[in-house]
Formats: C-alpha cells, sequence, structure tokens
C-alpha cells in the first residue's frame, strides 16, 4: 500500500536579477493566512458580509434566482476588502474592512473566492450586540467563528463576467469626484424615500443643503441614480454610519446617464455600492477599458508595472510613473490592462488604486473585448485610410471599410470620437469606442508611421 503527501507551496520558486527566490512549503502545515483576528465592530461587519453576499445572489434587472454567493476576498497592507457583481452584473459592491475595524494579524497579502453558504449567512445574521466575529483568510478559504461555531467557506472558480467588470468599474470610478457627504439622519431620509425596486428610471442626485434633491434631468454637479432600489443594500448598515458620500463623473445639463459610487461609512468598516448606468446594462459591457487597451505598447507596459504594484492601501499613479520611468497616462493604460486580469481595483474615497493578486493574462484583453479584436483585424488590414486634410492632430478624420459597408471616423479636438456605423448611431459613445472609432484610436498612437 502507497501513501501520498501533499504539499502546498504559496508560489512558484523564481530567477530574476536579484537573484532566486526559492519557496518552500513549510512542511504539511496548512498554508499561512492573509489574515487572522476579530472584527472590532461585529454587527456592523456582519450586515456588511451580507450584503455583499446579497448584492451577489441578486439580479436587479430581470430578477430570477441566481446561485452566485461568491464574493472575492482580498488581503494586505493594514485591510481587508470583500467585493462582488450582481447577477445582472450592473452593481459592484465592495466591504472594506479598515485598520480601526481590524483586531488581530495581517500574515500576507492575496486574494481570493469564497461562497457564502446558507450556514454562514445564517451564523452572520445572528451576531448582534457584543456577539465576537472572527475571521481566518487564506488562500484557499475563509474560516468565521462566532458564539455559534465555526464555519469554513472554500475557494470556488472566479466568474469570468466578473473579472472583465473588473476591469471596467475601475476605469470609470477614476474618473470620479466627491460630490455630496450626508450625515447619518439626513442618509437615512435620503435613502428612506427612494423609489422601490421595481422602479427603473434614471434620476439625478442634486446637492441641495445638507442633504439631495432627486430630479429627472442631469445638472452641473448632479449625481445619476439609475434604478434607485440597487441602493436597497445600503440600508443593512444604516443604524452604524457615520456618513453618506456620493461620488460621480463632471455631467452638464442635459448629459446622458453614467455611473456613480454610493459609500456608506462606519468609521470602522466602508461599503461602497458603484451604479452602472442604467439597469439593464452591466458593467462587462460598458467598453471604458477599450481606448486604454489599444496602444501598441501596453502589454509591455503592463508587465513591468505589474513587477512594481506594493501592498500599499493604495497604488501611487507617480510613483509607479517614476519607477517604471513612463509617463502617468501610460501607466494609467497598463492599470487598465492589468484590470482586465481582475489585478488592479479603484477606491474612490481615497482616489487611489489598489492591488489584488489574481492570475495576469496579456491575451485576456483582446479575448474578453471582440470590439478590440475587429479593430486590430482593420488595423491591421489596411481598412483605414485618412484624410490628410483633416487638420493637425487632435483632430482626425478617416474612412474605414468594414466588410461591404464604409464608415467615417472623426476625432474632435476634445478627443472624443464620431463614427456614422450603426453601433455609435446608437449608444453614441456611452457604451465606449466602436471598432471602426478603435481601429483609428490604434493607428494614431501606434510609435510607427502609419
Amino acid at each position: 500500500m502507497s501513501a501520498v503527501q501533499e504539499y502546498r507551496y504559496l508560489a512558484p520558486s523564481t530567477a530574476g536579477t536579484s537573484g532566486v527566490a526559492l519557496q518552500t512549503c513549510g512542511g504539511p502545515a496548512a498554508n499561512p493566512r492573509f489574515f487572522s483576528g476579530f472584527l472590532t465592530t461585529p454587527p456592523a461587519a456582519a450586515a456588511g458580509l451580507l450584503a455583499v453576499a446579497d448584492v451577489a445572489r441578486t439580479r436587479y434587472f430581470q430578477p430570477r434566482p441566481t446561485a452566485f454567493l461568491d464574493p472575492v476576498v482580498t488581503g494586505g497592507a493594514d485591510r481587508l476588502r470583500f467585493e462582488s457583481f450582481s447577477a445582472c452584473c450592473g452593481v459592484y459592491a465592495r466591504l472594506d474592512a479598515l485598520p480601526a475595524g481590524l483586531d488581530g494579524e495581517m500574515l500576507g497579502h492575496g486574494t481570493t473566492n469564497v461562497d457564502i453558504n446558507p450556514p454562514l449567512r445564517e451564523s452572520l445574521a445572528r451576531i448582534a450586540g457584543l456577539d465576537p466575529l472572527h475571521l481566518s483568510v487564506g488562500p484557499d478559504d475563509l474560516t468565521a467563528s462566532t458564539l455559534d461555531g465555526t464555519v469554513v467557506e472554500k475557494k470556488v472558480p472566479l466568474p469570468a463576467r466578473w473579472l472583465r467588470g473588473f476591469a471596467e468599474v475601475h476605469v470609470l470610478s477614476a474618473a470620479f469626484d466627491l460630490r455630496a457627504e450626508l450625515n447619518p439622519a439626513e442618509a437615512a431620509a435620503f435613502l428612506r424615500r427612494l423609489p422601490g425596486a421595481s422602479d427603473r428610471s434614471v434620476l439625478w442626485a442634486v446637492p441641495a443643503g445638507r442633504t439631495l434633491r432627486l430630479t429627472s434631468r442631469a445638472a452641473p454637479g448632479a449625481v445619476c441614480l439609475a434604478g434607485a432600489g440597487r441602493l436597497a443594500a445600503l440600508k443593512s448598515l444604516l443604524r452604524h454610519c457615520t456618513a453618506l458620500r456620493v461620488y460621480g463623473p463632471p455631467v452638464r445639463s442635459g448629459s446622458s446617464a453614467v455611473a456613480s459610487a454610493w459609500e456608506l461609512d462606519t468609521g470602522a468598516l466602508r461599503l461602497t455600492l458603484t451604479l452602472s448606468p442604467e439597469p439593464h446594462r452591466g458593467f462587462s459591457g460598458e467598453g471604458a477599458a477599450l481606448t486604454s487597451l489599444a496602444a501598441d505598447e501596453v502589454t509591455d507596459d503592463a508587465d513591468a508595472i505589474g513587477t512594481l504594484l506594493s501592498w500599499d492601501p493604495t497604488i501611487d499613479v507617480a510613483d509607479l510613473s517614476a519607477s517604471a520611468a513612463l509617463p502617468p497616462d501610460r501607466v494609467r493604460a497598463a492599470l487598465a490592462q492589468l484590470g482586465t486580469a481582475g489585478r488592479v481595483g479603484y477606491d474612490v474615497a481615497e482616489a487611489g488604486y489598489f492591488h489584488r493578486v489574481l492570475p495576469y493574462d496579456a491575451t485576456r484583453a483582446e479575448r474578453d473585448n471582440p470590439r478590440l479584436v475587429g479593430a486590430r483585424a482593420l488595423a491591421e488590414s489596411g481598412a483605414v485610410t485618412f484624410d490628410p486634410l483633416a487638420g493637425a492632430p487632435p483632430a482626425v478624420a478617416a474612412t474605414v471599410r468594414s466588410g461591404d459597408q464604409t464608415y467615417r471616423v472623426r476625432r474632435l479636438p476634445d478627443g472624443s470620437m464620431t463614427c456614422t456605423c450603426p453601433w455609435w448611431a446608437k449608444h453614441r459613445g456611452d457604451r465606449g469606442p466602436c471598432k471602426h472609432a478603435l481601429a483609428v484610436t490604434i493607428l494614431t498612437t501606434s510609435p510607427a508611421p502609419v
């Protein structure tokens, strides 16, 4: 009879310019944990974890039962982050357990994806008062201990659609600014007077004194609120909150719907819900990252930047720019590329990027973005002809042959693109560029003469 002993390694051994880094398994013992300790505000933390899990199992558009219950958990530096997307991919939820919310040891850093199954949900729902909540997070599981006992949730596969959503959310969020901050009383009053879950209208929240006033049209300083019922998960933390902060991109009078972020802060925790521009739109199809991914050098830049990512609470673009000897715009494009593998997120509260430990696949950007694949094919086949009379950059005009059709693409002085194709006519640039505009972008940003 033979016996098999399993040895598990945290990472492969590597050889580089600084020498050889050998990984050891530490014998048959379990791998080290990212974090082991107590959450300092157990009822609020339990409510926040359940909120993230509830978002994962909810389909806000065309509701129907779903089996998704699997937040992504990242430990590093001084905090834990729990993230999920709704089943329709139109809501992104993140719970940040900040240093004030943790009483334990951050033993390492890493990311895992675990189920929150009924036993853990029931255990979290029973936490009240001074009941303790202890978490132990490792690369393959999350262990939660309460007065009711211990529940172990194992690692599960990460949905591919979530990776596409991660890439889009962090690009969109990077353009957000703080628009309003409400105190607990005003936050509770505002959230409780919102329309119910069945309402899918696009509203705009306009700062008015200490609160927000809802209107049906965009105005400067307003924040888009599409499908107000999608903020329901915030209500579970209302009794613990110290502030509600609202973030969004700049808008003009009459602007079309845009994404927004709504952050409920308890001091020890931050629960953030980022909403897609409309309830029927999932983040995975927004196309916000496409322009950043079109440059020829972006894959090489992403490889360089990926080796420099640290486990500070936020990633400093200026520091990365100096370390990699790349201009900030190329660093941001590289971060967008890394975002296609879920390795980078964006925290609107700290106006900075953060790091996840997920495998980086340079081919994923092409595989997950058929418009980018189509654009490269057009650019490489000679389908783009530039108008020599268009004027000096950034003004560009071009004719693009696509199948039996011919389209006109124009880049305006503000950098935006227009196209005569049906895609642009339908979306007017709100879902990212069409493949014809992307083909023009690829050729005009190529370092080699066209």
